[in-house]
């Protein structure tokens, strides 16, 4: 072998050794945190877990493999929108010593895998549902969500009704424990008449009979709350029946998001909602989480996205704090609680709970300068934001 390309190679292994020495030796041999994320990937709705799995593993590629520096390794399970799918999963998970999950995209899902973690010693943090029925009484130290609680969302909803001046609504929702909380959150917060409250099915995707009674009730504008594949078939079928030029539609984003345009085109022009975060949201985290994801799948992230993404970066915060150690319970807490992160929303904290206090906004879906229909922030209807289940929990 010629001198210089010995010389070459060794200058190769000095460089190669110096690179890897400058990593801690304890990073590079510990054993990575398992994190179990149960969500759903098939079913119409699968598309949300996908969202939420893609921005959760986002942040672990931005930060080399880990959160908080701490190596993890993402187990992902599809539930397939069943419960006793979501639990069986949750309960192997338990057995087999999995101490942190994430994931699950559905509040009858979570209902049936919580205990199964909570009741395992472990931590849930959740990128997406906040049913009421763990919100309040039943809260646990162990049970953080990082998202929204379930009924503060369709509160705001309510406020931006008002703010629009709608005295009289129709509002829909299908029947599990997220509908119901829903259209509870936005009675609570609006203050005209709701002509009639409507719920449909899971997952249900003719609404036809649902649109003849909305006719006949005549309302000034309707509230529906339809995720994943149903609220593409409702938005559809509701600009079909010619009732979208005349009685406006106000929605939770879930009910519209990013990849629901896609599917629905025109049909979602006009339309209002009320959000605590798009992609037109201005601050320097969210243009970077939007111009990472677009790089990285080729789509624009959904709300269900950036709250992973979050999430994530929340699970961060705890995972550094503890050095990758679950089994400090308390220093774990401490740090989720601190909600010390730069979130795409903005302001974020958590109240007594463990849910967020959080800003929200009324948007209006309508075209940009490229013709391309996005979620336009309209204005702020709540500033530092709970819920009201706060004051419910006793937890120390």
């Amino acid at each position: 072998m010629p001198h210089s390309v010995t010389r070459r190679c060794l200058l190769g292994l000095l460089a190669a050794s110096a690179f890897v020495g400058s990593f801690p030796a304890h990073a590079e041999d510990r054993k990575p945190v398992t994190i179990g994320f149960i969500t759903t990937l098939s079913t119409p709705a699968g598309y949300i877990g996908q969202d939420l799995r893609d921005a959760f593993n986002l942040a672990i590629k931005e930060s080399g493999g880990t959160l908080g520096g701490v190596p993890v390794d993402l187990r992902v399970e599809d539930d397939g929108l069943k419960p006793a799918n979501g639990k069986q999963i949750a309960d192997k998970m338990v057995a087999d010593g999995v101490k942190l999950f994430s994931g699950v995209n559905f509040s009858n899902v979570l209902a049936a895998v919580l205990p199964s973690v909570l009741n395992g010693d472990a931590f849930y943090v959740s990128s997406n549902p906040g049913p009421s029925t763990f919100a309040g009484e039943r809260c646990n130290p162990n049970y953080f969500v990082a998202s929204y609680q379930n009924d503060a969302f369709h509160e705001a909803a309510g406020l931006g009704a008002n703010e629009l001046g709608f005295k009289k609504v129709v509002i829909l929702a299908p029947n599990y424990q997220a509908g119901r909380d829903a259209l509870e959150g936005f009675k609570r917060a609006y203050k005209g008449e709701v002509a009639g409250e409507i719920y449909t099915k899971l997952d249900q995707s003719d609404f036809s009979v649902e649109l003849a009674r909305i006719k006949s009730l005549a309302p000034d504008a309707i509230y529906q709350f339809h995720p994943g594949g149903a609220g593409i078939n409702f938005a559809k079928q509701y600009a079909n029946s010619g009732m979208a030029a005349s009685v406006p539609m106000i929605i939770p984003s879930f009910s519209m998001d990013a990849r629901m345009i896609d599917a629905t085109g025109e049909a979602a022009s006009g339309v209002y909602a009320s959000a605590l975060w798009t992609t037109e949201t201005d601050n320097p985290a969210s243009k970077a989480f939007v111009e990472a994801f677009r790089r990285d799948y080729g789509r624009d992230p959904t709300l269900y996205a950036a709250q992973a993404y979050d999430t994530a970066m929340l699970i961060g915060t705890g995972l550094k704090a503890v050095d990758g150690d679950l089994a400090d319970k308390d220093g774990f807490r401490a740090a989720l609680r601190k909600a010390d992160i730069a979130s795409v929303r903005g302001n974020f904290k958590f109240g007594p709970n463990q849910h967020p206090i959080q800003d929200y906004y009324l948007t209006r879906f309508e075209k940009n300068g490229e013709g391309k229909i996005v979620q336009k922030i309209v204005r702020k209807v709540a500033s530092d934001y709970g819920d009201v289940y706060a004051a419910k929990c006793t937890m120390p």
